[in-house]
């Protein structure tokens, strides 16, 4: 395969509604794929109260469905204003251990030093170390192993040394 139509069959990937094309010539192989990047969609601003009018839905047996009540986030207290936070700095897919069947990095309990790794993030096929900025021990664990996370999002609240 020359490069000249490699270059055409990415600009074909382009300009086309195609995300992905795979060919295979003489042995070789090439794949050519084209993923939108996502951006971030802000949350809806709720309103401070709970007094919120849902529509009762029936499901299939015809019985009514209450909804479930919308949680309402609450100030933090002053125990957790001492707690630092380490959020992810990139957008990917958080893991708590280095492979499926190997323990996880950190507990809830655990003792860290600054620099220890606390996760991986995947992004892209590469697997980012996070790594403490604080010594401390870990307090709360709020992301879900093999669950997406955004950019600033909160992943450990830790209890600095």
């Amino acid at each position: 395969m020359d490069l000249n139509y490699i270059k055409k069959l990415v600009k074909l990937v382009a300009d086309s509604g195609v995300d992905e094309i795979e060919l295979e010539e003489e042995g070789k192989r090439i794949r050519i794929a084209k993923h939108q990047a996502l951006r971030p969609v802000a949350p809806a601003a709720l309103p401070a109260t709970q007094d919120l009018l849902v529509p009762v839905q029936a499901n299939p047996s015809g019985t009514p469905v209450l909804p479930q009540p919308i949680p309402v986030s609450t100030p933090p207290t002053e125990s957790e204003k001492r707690l630092h936070e380490v959020k992810s700095p990139i957008v990917g897919t958080f893991y708590r251990a280095p492979a499926p069947d190997a323990s996880p990095f950190v507990q809830i309990g655990t003792l860290v030093e600054t620099g220890a790794v606390l996760c991986i993030v995947e992004a892209m096929k590469l697997m980012n170390e996070i790594e403490s900025d604080v010594s401390g021990k870990v307090v709360k664990i709020l992301a879900e192993n093999g669950q997406p996370v955004e950019y600033g999002q909160s992943l450990f609240l830790i209890e600095p040394a």
